[in-house]
């Protein structure tokens, strides 16, 4: 079978006019970048309030493993298998971030022939929507070292600037850096680093937000430093929340383009999963409800990390209801959180499969704990056997979920009919009564201990003293009422990484609490949880050239 870049490149692609006709967007409506992407105008999108929305699915997984699992291929899948049923669907998918794409990752527009293209630009610069927002971030760096390098008017203290810089990529080498070296002219030296682009505040809020006027508000409330009384200083106290939403005008425009067979979905917006919230921005997916009767979604990493995310901070701040949730599985992925070496998964081993199954029915019972209904997608590789497919049907049985083989990477949406048809049978079925798995007025730490125990099973949660006196801190100031973002190891429960399966008698170790007051939650940073990832030993841009034609190669 041919590679996924070879696959997208023989794609026929239709105009993107064609395919927002589809959607019944008017050309002028649409903001061509080229022939085959467009942006969606915010007028438009304005002009669609009081439309009835379409339903909500959720395509989540279990924890990752170097096996894969496919979640966004099974998205993608997923989308064309509706309308392959008759349904009118479409999918809206997060941005792919340049650092895991020339790191380990690789890419995220799918593959085989459940992909969305054009492939190679999406997963690479796309329509300059990450580049806005580092530029956005980065201004309102040089204005805090401005602002104190004048006069300090506000009475900035240098060791409690809090906003770092980014950048969309991994360096490790960037994580603690000092700055302002160099003499007088340069500033006030001090400690500073970067995260990667998809952890900015700056991401979130432009996923959260519903329009330019809540996107300003929002840059106006991120806290950027403390005064010697600790007392807060924000973006909007240095002015700095006119000129970033300017920079981000046309970054905050949904991204149109198709998937192989010309269906219609956005991409917007990438915060990562482990590190930020991990779901694709709220108003494509609000204008994907308001034009389509089905839209499919995902959330990153694992269900213990991107669904409950979704459910607990996007869910809850965009009044989104959904409707049912896919939970995507491998055998390979089953076999390795049931012990089995990465080398050896390509033998039949039916006790592994289903020893790992555990960590797929921890997944279900925490779904479940939303009020969603949810089925089971598993995602078919070629050395799966049948005895291990039955295995896994056989275990989701016992939940009360139907387990259903997808051969979308293969087949396309010949190979979703089955999954898409009980997917519709369950949204349609109004079992569905979601609600978030805390209440607002808890304490920041009750909503913390909430999580680790009903998601993760931990026995306890551990914090340090400075940790819990910052949280009455801020629910002192008024943000109390936030919900919490966690951030930890997307491959476990724990925060221990090795700890495959469904392991129980562990404590959750809190490191670090930051207030995001612009996006609107507080990041619980646990155990060991790196905000700027570093490349590994032979990351994937050694491998990522042209080729004589000046095609490019090595992208997935």
């Amino acid at each position: 079978m041919a590679s996924d870049i070879e696959i997208a490149r023989a794609a026929s692609m239709k105009p993107i006019q064609e395919i927002g006709a589809r959607l019944n967007i008017p050309d002028e409506s649409l903001l061509p970048y080229g022939r085959t992407k467009a942006k969606i105008s915010g007028d438009y999108i304005a002009s669609l309030n009081g439309r009835d929305s379409g339903k909500l699915i959720l395509v989540t997984a279990i924890n990752p493993t170097p096996a894969g699992e496919g979640k966004t291929t099974t998205t993608v899948g997923l989308g064309d298998g509706l309308n392959k049923i008759g349904k009118n669907a479409m999918i809206c998918l997060r941005e792919p971030s340049l650092g895991p794409c020339f790191g380990m990752k690789g890419g995220a527009a799918g593959g085989g022939y459940a992909q969305v293209v054009p492939m190679e630009d999406i997963n690479l610069h796309f329509t300059g929507d990450f580049h806005a927002i580092t530029s956005a971030h980065n201004l309102l760096s040089a204005l805090i070292e401005n602002h104190i390098y004048w006069g300090n008017e506000l009475g900035i203290d240098q060791r409690r600037v809090v906003w770092r810089r980014v950048l969309d990529m991994n360096d490790r080498a960037l994580r603690e850096i000092v700055c302002s070296l160099g003499g007088v002219a340069n500033g006030f030296p001090r400690e500073g680093g970067f995260d990667i682009t998809v952890a900015s505040e700056i991401m979130a809020i432009l996923c959260l937000s519903t329009d330019l006027d809540d996107l300003q508000r929002r840059l106006g409330d991120i806290i950027v430093a403390y005064r010697r009384d600790r007392t807060a200083i924000t973006a909007r106290e240095l002015e700095a929340d006119g000129a970033m939403t300017v920079l981000l005008k046309e970054a905050m425009q949904p991204n149109l383009v198709q998937t192989l067979e010309n269906n219609p979905a956005f991409i917007h917006g990438g915060p990562f999963a482990n590190i930020a919230h991990g779901c694709n921005s709220v108003v494509a997916t609000q204008t994907a409800l308001k034009l389509a009767d089905y839209v499919v979604t995902e959330a990153g990493f694992g269900a213990d990390l991107g669904a409950e995310k979704f459910f607990d901070i996007k869910c809850r701040k965009a009044g989104l209801h959904p409707d049912a949730v896919v939970i995507v599985a491998t055998v390979k992925a089953l076999k390795m959180n049931g012990g089995v070496a990465k080398e050896d998964l390509g033998s039949e081993n039916v006790e592994a499969v289903k020893k790992g199954c555990a960590n797929l029915g921890r997944h279900i019972e925490n779904v479940k704990q939303f009020g969603v209904p949810a089925v089971v997608a598993i995602n078919h590789f070629t050395a799966d056997t049948e005895a291990e497919i039955q295995a896994i049907k056989a275990y989701c049985a016992e939940y009360g979920v139907d387990a259903i083989l997808a051969t979308h990477w293969a087949n396309g949406s010949a190979g979703t009919e089955e999954l898409a048809t009980r997917v519709a049978e369950l949204a349609e079925s109004g079992a569905a009564q979601f609600a978030p798995l805390y209440d607002d007025n808890l304490s920041l730490f009750e909503k913390i201990e909430t999580v680790a125990k009903r998601i993760y099973r931990a026995d306890e949660v551990l914090a340090d003293k400075s940790v819990r006196d910052q949280l009455k801190r801020w629910e002192e100031d008024g943000f109390g009422n936030l919900p919490v973002c966690m951030a930890k190891t997307q491959y476990s429960f724990t925060t221990d990484p090795q700890r495959r399966g469904a392991p129980t008698g562990h404590s959750l170790p809190v490191r670090e609490v930051r207030l995001s007051a612009g996006a609107g939650f507080i990041v619980v940073i646990c155990g060991e949880i790196m905000t700027m990832p570093g490349l590994p030993r032979v990351p994937s841009a050694n491998h990522i050239k042209l080729d004589d034609k000046g095609q490019i190669e090595g992208l997935f």
